[in-house]
Formats: structure tokens, sequence, C-alpha cells
């Protein structure tokens, strides 16, 4: 059960968000770098994709990093391929 205390003590509830990782920031930059490469914003990748600008924006800085589903969605908007997608992710490569 959550305490009644603030958030972070005594709670489930984390203070601050865990740090993202040098391979979703890796990717963060690889979508970004494929999205203006397509001309296209942020808003127009969640567009076509029917997901939230926020979503992108997330993905893009490393902050969250899509399921399965939402990489092949990624890659046909992007018209890109996967090791462009992934490229310098040594971690996805081996």
């Amino acid at each position: 059960m959550f305490s009644k205390g603030r958030i972070g003590e005594d709670s489930k509830v984390p203070v601050c968000k865990e740090k993202s990782c040098p391979h979703r920031i890796r990717f963060g930059k690889n979508l970004a770098k494929l999205r203006r490469r397509e001309k296209l914003t942020q808003e127009g990748v969640a567009e076509k994709m029917e997901v939230s600008a926020r979503y992108i924006q997330n993905l893009e800085a490393g902050d969250n990093f899509p399921t399965l589903p939402v990489l092949a969605q990624l890659k046909a908007v992007l018209q890109c391929s996967w090791n462009e997608l992934f490229e310098g992710c040594d971690r996805f490569t081996k």
C-alpha cells in the first residue's frame, strides 16, 4: 500500500525519472536524423503513426523506447532500414 506522505517518501512512486541509457539516446538521434531526412516534423510522424507528438519527442530524447510494432511503423513511415534505425547501437546489433 502507498503511504500518505510525499511522493518518494516510503512510497513506490519514484521521485525522479531514471536517466536514459546510451542506447536509447543513440536510437533517438538516429530517429531524429531519419525524420529530418524525410522532411517531416515530429508532429508529421506522429500524425502518420496515429500517436502523440509528445511520444515522438520522448523517443528522440531517449526517454522512451518503442515496442516492436511501433518500430515497424517507424521504419515504414521513415522509409529506412533496421540498420539505419539502430546505427551505432552496438547492444542491439550484436
